[in-house]
C-alpha cells in the first residue's frame, strides 16, 4: 500500500468513489511543500468546483465559490501540516494543525441536494486535468475522504486508476531557504560536512541545499513520451482503460527498435483470453492480430522494421475488419468471415511485453493519450545520448528484488559498484524478519551500512571527502561477519562491533536492491527513498548477481544499460 505521494508540479492522482462533496464532506491530509500555490484536493461536476489548495501560503477550501480560508499564511515552510475540511448542511469549516480553525455559514443558495452519492465520481490529488489552479509540489501522505459506501480509512495512492507524474516511493525532504528560517544566527557548519562541488564550479554546502549536489543530473536526457523495454524477462507498462474497448478500436504509436521479435501491446478477456488484440514484431514483421467472431485475423507487414528508427504504427479493428498502417504509406487489411456481435475485451492494457530490447512513444488509444500506467515493471524513460553495461535505477523509482536469497546469521559479503545520480537512498535492504534486517544506503554523500536485530542497532559510516556524486565509478564492500560489520568504499575502510551476545539470523532473507517495498523499508532509516543512478557488478558471497534472472523488477529500472551523461 502507498499512504504517501510526491508530486512535482506537473501531475495527479485520480480515482473514482462514491462521493457527494457539495453535499456533504469529510477530508483530511498531511502536506509538506515549499511552494506558495498548489492544488492538494479537487473535484468538479460541469462548472461547478469543490477543492482545498494552497494559495499565496494559505489554505483554501472552495465549494462551489464559497471559500473558507487559514488564517496563517506560511503554510509553504518545507514543514509537515495536517488539514481537516468539513462541509455539512449548516457550514464548512476548515482546521490545520488542530489551532488554525475557520468556518463559514453555508449560503442558503448551496443548500444540501438530493444527491445520495450512489454513483462513482472522480477526484484527484495533487492536481487535475481540468482545473486551471497550479498543480501541486510536494508531499501529500495519509489523506482519507468521506465515502458513502465504506468507513473512513487511509488512501490507498497504489490503487489508484490516474497517476501522472506522482512517485509512490518516498516524500524527499526539502528544506526552505535562509529566508524563511527563524531569524538569529547563521548556524555553523558541523566540521564534518564537506563542501559539495556543482557542475559549474560552485562550492555549496548540504545545509543550503537540503541536498548534495550531483555531478550527473537526476533526471538524464530522454525523449518525451517515449518509454524503453526489455532487459528484464517481464518488462512492461500495465493500463488501466477507462471502459472496455468498443467493436471499433484505434491504437497508434511510435516505435524504435533492433530487436527482430518482441511484444509490443497486448490485450484480451479477463478469462480465457479468446478475445484479444495484439501488435508484435516477429522476424522484424510487424504483426497485426485480433479474434473475431471465433476466428483469428492476422495482418502481417512485408517490410522489416528492425533498424533503430522510428516508425509510427496504426491498428484499427472494426468488427471483423483489421487495418495496419505504417508510416502513413503502407496500409494493409486483413478480416474474418462472419460478423462479430460480442467481444469482450478490457483492462489491464500490455505494453511493451517481454522483449529483449525495444522502444515505443507517443501511445494513443481511441484518440485519447493515455494517463500514466497503473503499474511499470523494468521500464524507463527513453534515454538520449552514449549508454554503457549496467542497472539504471531511475528517478520515477523502481527496485529489483532478487532470486536470491541470504541468511543474515552467518558471513555476509556484498559488493557493487554505483555511480549516483542523488546523495541520498538506499542501495540494498536485506529484511529478515519485522524487526530483523540489514540496510546499506546513500545519506548526504555518506555511505552507511545499519544491521538491526530486534531492539539493537549498529551502523558504520564513510563519508568521502569528495561524497559520491563526482560522476565517476565508486566501488562499495560490506563484510559482515556475526556482531561485526566492516565498510570499505574506495580505498576508505571502517568497521564498527554490535552486541556480543547478539542472537544469529539464521532464516534465507529476501534481498531488495535500490530500494524496497514502501511497507518494508525501516521508518527509522535517515532517508527512506530510492537509489537514483548506475549500478554494476553486484555480488553475494563472491557470486556475481544477474538482474536479468530477478524474481522482480518493479518500477523504472533499466537492466543492462545505463546512460552515461
Amino acid at each position: 500500500m502507498s499512504r504517501r505521494a510526491y508530486f512535482t508540479g506537473h501531475g495527479f492522482l485520480g480515482s473514482t468513489a462514491k462521493i457527494s462533496p457539495f453535499d456533504s464532506f469529510e477530508g483530511g491530509l498531511n502536506f509538506r511543500t515549499l511552494s506558495p500555490s498548489g492544488l492538494l484536493f479537487y473535484h468538479n461536476e460541469g462548472k461547478e468546483e469543490f477543492s482545498i489548495a494552497l494559495d499565496n501560503g494559505m489554505v483554501v477550501l472552495n465549494a462551489k465559490g464559497t471559500k473558507v480560508k487559514s488564517h496563517k499564511k506560511q503554510y509553504n515552510d518545507g514543514r509537515t501540516h495536517f488539514l481537516v475540511a468539513t462541509l455539512n448542511q449548516n457550514k464548512y469549516h476548515l482546521v490545520v494543525d488542530d489551532k488554525d480553525k475557520q468556518e463559514k455559514k453555508r449560503p442558503s443558495s448551496a443548500s444540501p441536494g438530493s444527491s445520495s452519492g450512489s454513483s462513482l465520481k472522480t477526484f484527484y490529488f495533487g492536481g487535475s486535468p481540468n482545473s486551471s489552479f497550479k498543480n501541486f509540489t510536494g508531499c501529500i501522505s495519509h489523506a482519507y475522504i468521506s465515502r458513502q459506501d465504506r468507513d473512513i480509512e487511509a488512501e490507498d495512492f497504489q490503487r489508484y486508476t490516474e497517476n501522472v507524474n506522482a512517485s509512490l516511493q518516498d516524500c524527499p525532504i526539502e528544506r526552505p531557504p535562509a529566508a524563511l528560517l527563524s531569524t538569529g544566527s547563521t548556524p555553523k557548519a558541523k566540521p564534518s560536512q564537506s563542501k559539495k562541488v556543482a557542475r559549474d564550479g560552485s562550492s555549496r554546502r548540504d545545509e543550503d541545499l537540503g541536498e548534495a549536489t550531483c555531478y550527473l543530473p537526476s533526471r538524464p536526457r530522454s525523449v518525451r513520451q517515449a518509454y524503453r523495454y526489455g532487459g528484464s524477462a517481464h518488462s512492461r507498462q500495465e493500463y488501466r482503460l477507462p471502459q472496455p474497448l468498443a467493436q471499433r478500436s484505434h491504437f497508434s504509436l511510435s516505435l524504435r527498435t533492433e530487436a527482430p521479435a518482441g511484444l509490443v501491446f497486448y490485450v484480451s478477456d479477463q478469462e480465457e483470453e479468446e478475445d484479444f488484440m495484439a501488435l508484435l514484431l516477429d522476424q522484424g514483421q510487424l504483426v497485426f492480430t485480433f479474434s473475431s467472431a471465433g476466428h483469428r485475423v492476422q495482418i502481417r507487414s512485408q517490410d522489416r522494421y528492425q533498424d533503430g528508427d522510428w516508425h509510427s504504427v496504426v491498428c484499427i479493428r472494426e468488427g471483423s475488419v483489421g487495418q495496419l498502417i505504417i508510416d502513413d504509406l503502407t496500409a494493409l487489411e486483413g478480416r474474418a468471415p462472419g460478423l462479430d456481435q460480442s467481444w469482450h475485451v478490457q483492462s489491464p492494457l500490455y505494453v511493451g511485453g517481454a522483449p529483449p530490447g525495444h522502444a515505443n512513444k507517443n501511445i494513443q488509444l481511441d484518440g485519447r493519450w493515455l494517463s500514466s500506467p497503473s503499474g511499470t515493471f523494468g521500464a524507463t524513460p527513453c534515454y538520449d545520448g552514449p549508454q554503457e553495461p549496467g542497472a539504471f535505477f531511475s528517478q520515477e523509482g523502481g527496485y529489483v528484488a532478487l532470486d536470491e536469497s541470504v541468511v543474515l546469521g552467518r558471513r555476509v559479503e556484498l559488493a557493487l559498484e554505483v555511480r549516483p545520480r542523488v546523495a541520498s537512498g538506499v542501495l540494498v535492504h536485506v529484511q529478515a524478519a519485522e524487526e530483523d534486517y540489514m540496510t546499506v544506503y546513500l545519506h548526504h554523500g555518506a555511505v552507511v551500512v545499519l544491521v538491526n536485530v530486534g531492539v539493537r542497532q549498529f551502523l558504520t559510516e564513510i563519508a568521502p571527502r569528495d561524497g559520491l556524486c563526482t560522476g565517476t565509478w565508486h566501488r562499495i564492500t560490506v563484510i559482515r561477519d556475526a556482531n561485526v560489520v566492516q565498510l570499505d568504499v574506495d580505498s576508505e575502510v571502517d568497521h564498527t562491533v554490535g552486541p556480543l551476545n547478539l542472537v544469529a539470523m539464521e532464516m534465507e532473507s529476501p534481498v531488495f536492491i535500490g530500494g524496497a517495498p514502501d511497507g518494508l523499508v525501516p521508518e527509522g532509516l535517515a532517508t527512506r527513498r530510492g537509489y537514483v543512478g548506475c549500478m554494476r557488478n553486484l555480488s553475494i558471497n563472491h557470486n556475481p548477481v544477474s538482474f536479468t534472472k530477478a524474481a522482480l523488477v518493479s518500477g523504472a529500472v533499466a537492466i543492462g544499460n545505463c546512460p552515461t551523461v
